[in-house]
């Protein structure tokens, strides 16, 4: 088997995918610029024992980063763990995916491993919606090539914001009102955040359908995917797992 980490803004999630392509768990623990590389070994290892599963059971790791500074500190912690020299989603690995941007250096980690699975566990062309600290709409278009996409501010980056830059309106729990017009301020701040991001996300697959020229299936991932897109009017599927699918897609493509 292999641990495969995804180092997002705000939680790093660590998961073991068997040669099966079974996943044998699922966990997060937080991103933390201060923490050493014996710090997160031991986060590691703890993990790795709570599901039974030794150092020498694991053959490989992969890393897909978007926080620079963690990257090589993760790196080194996974060696001191395991022994393996840990793969690093970047520059020189294949994956086989076409890459059609101006500058394409600048695309970040996460959306090259969620294109990559995106394309191969559900074809081409696809939209892929992966809703974190940001929210990412990526395209692949039907001849395996990433295009393009859109970046915006997550869920919870909005709320914080509302709550910080105004006096009288609190923190609210992410959970779908039972109306669309609100009479109270507490669903009316739900609404807007649950359903306005739904319509955020529907416009957004419009206009890029329109684009396109043609259909394209929709996939979404991240920790927020499953409260807001069941109230979107497009049909997306959601897979939580995406992330580490792809990820063990590239170790496989690089081993």
């Amino acid at each position: 088997m292999i641990l495969a980490l995804d180092m997002g803004n705000t939680n790093i999630v660590a998961g073991c995918l068997g040669d099966d392509d079974s996943i044998y768990f699922t966990e997060r623990i937080s991103t933390d610029r201060n923490k050493t590389e014996l710090e997160y070994a031991v986060l590691l290892k703890t993990i790795l024992e709570l599901h039974d599963i030794s150092g020498d059971d694991i053959k490989g790791a992969i890393i897909a980063s978007v926080v620079p500074p963690l990257t090589h500190i993760l790196k080194n912690a996974l060696r001191k763990l395991l022994n393996c020299e840990p793969l690093v989603v970047g520059a020189g690995i294949k994956t086989g995916l076409n890459i059609h941007l101006d500058d394409p250096s600048t695309l970040g980690a996460d959306l090259v491993v969620d294109s990559v699975a995106a394309m191969n566990i559900y074809g081409s062309p696809a939209i892929v919606i992966d809703m974190g600290t940001a929210t990412t709409i990526t395209v692949i278009d039907k001849d395996n090539t990433y295009i393009g996409g859109a970046i915006f501010p997550g869920v919870n980056v909005s709320v914080e914001a509302l709550a910080a830059g105004t006096s009288l309106l609190p923190r609210v729990s992410l959970g779908a009102p039972k109306k669309h017009i609100a009479t109270n301020t507490m669903d009316a701040i739900k609404s807007g955040i649950i359903y306005g991001e739904a319509s955020r996300l529907d416009g957004m697959i419009d206009r890029f359908i329109e684009e396109l020229g043609y259909d394209a299936k929709v996939v979404a991932t991240g920790g927020l995917a499953s409260v807001i897109t069941p109230h979107c009017s497009h049909d997306i599927t959601d897979d939580p797992e995406l992330m580490l699918k792809g990820l063990k897609i590239l170790y496989d493509k690089n081993n």
